[in-house]
């Protein structure tokens, strides 16, 4: 009989690639993980791993073996999801991931809700960066995550996970719009203050156009090898130039203060952007950032993840209310 923990093992260096990466993500030692492998081939009874040096791949069974492991282990969550209904509902530790602007305008709101619904769950945030929840969900790390994907840069689904729509947000270009009688800085080659208007949002069209004006300006991204920095680089990009980087931010209320004191210009999402401070500009982009709820295939059922979804939904449209509440003297293009 194939024992469930080392399919899971299987399943995650089929992921992750390396046996130290399985051992590392998963609290084991690279020689307990190895150990654990090699009696799964025994059980098995033929080859699953491939040796060559110091690295391993998976042979034709182990791959078969690693489809079979992800169906087992979404059967077993709905399982886990059945039975906790049947005993008590929404109740213990639920283990929340999020990015920080979710954090700080939707998870807040939906932690008041569960707290009046089921005052039996004790949920339990994380700030995690999207890139990182796929292994931090399998490895059973955290139960729900927070995550996102732009119209440009678009997310694919993760093995082993399963997600539902949460919301989707419009996306600005935020520069520096000084008070009236204030001395104004050097603007960038060809800026106007005049509106401009957003194409539809496909990323297509002369929507971006209204970035042009901006290819010399210093620009504040986030940093390398996150969903936000590769947005800002694709709709510069898709309207004709590569930002020229000055800071590297990932809080996007710094962001904007760093464009309020004329330091530059920056994509921001509208969750990022609900209370801009004075002196900042902010122009509609045809782009879209959308939020899902991820969760371990055959989750969803579970009545602390259930419970967490509808919360989550309910205090959504409080906060996306429309273009961002911005206080004079912010403007919009």
């Amino acid at each position: 009989m194939l024992e469930v923990r080392r399919l899971r093992l299987l399943r995650e260096l089929a992921l992750r690639g390396t046996i130290a990466a399985v051992a590392e993500a998963l609290s084991f030692t690279p020689s307990a993980v190895s150990q654990q492998l090699a009696t799964l081939e025994r059980e098995a009874g033929v080859p699953l791993l491939e040796r060559t040096g110091r690295r391993v791949r998976l042979t034709p069974a182990g791959e078969k073996l690693v489809r079979h492991a992800e169906a087992v282990l979404e059967r077993l969550e709905l399982a886990c999801a059945e039975l906790a209904e049947a005993r008590n509902g929404p109740a213990g530790p639920l283990r929340i991931g999020a990015f920080p602007t979710a954090t700080r305008t939707i998870v807040p709101g939906a932690l008041v809700l569960l707290a009046a619904r089921h005052p039996a769950l004790e949920p339990m945030v994380s700030e995690v960066d999207p890139a990182a929840v796929a292994h931090a969900l399998r490895a059973g790390d955290l139960d729900v995550a927070l995550v996102h994907g732009y119209d440009l840069v678009p997310a694919a689904l993760e093995p082993g996970l399963a997600e539902e729509p949460l919301c989707e947000e419009a996306m600005f270009l935020a520069t520096h719009a000084p008070s009236r009688g204030s001395a104004e800085g050097p603007a960038p080659r060809g800026a106007t203050a005049a509106p401009v208007e957003a194409a539809a949002p496909d990323g297509r069209g002369d929507g971006l156009a209204v970035l042009a004006p901006w290819h010399d300006a210093p620009w504040i991204v986030s940093a390398p090898d996150t969903l936000c920095r590769a947005v800002t680089e694709r709709v510069c990009r898709a309207a004709g130039f590569a930002p020229r980087v000055r800071h590297q931010v990932d809080e996007f209320a710094t962001v904007l203060a760093f464009v309020a004191a004329g330091q530059g210009v920056a994509v921001v999402p509208q969750l990022g952007a609900l209370a801009p401070p004075p002196g900042v500009r902010l122009t509609p982009l045809p782009v879209r950032r959308r939020t899902r709820i991820a969760f371990r295939g055959g989750a969803g059922p579970h009545p602390a993840v259930a419970a967490l979804i509808r919360a989550l939904r309910d205090s959504v449209p409080a906060v996306l209310d429309g273009s961002p509440a911005t206080p004079a003297p912010a403007q919009f293009g």
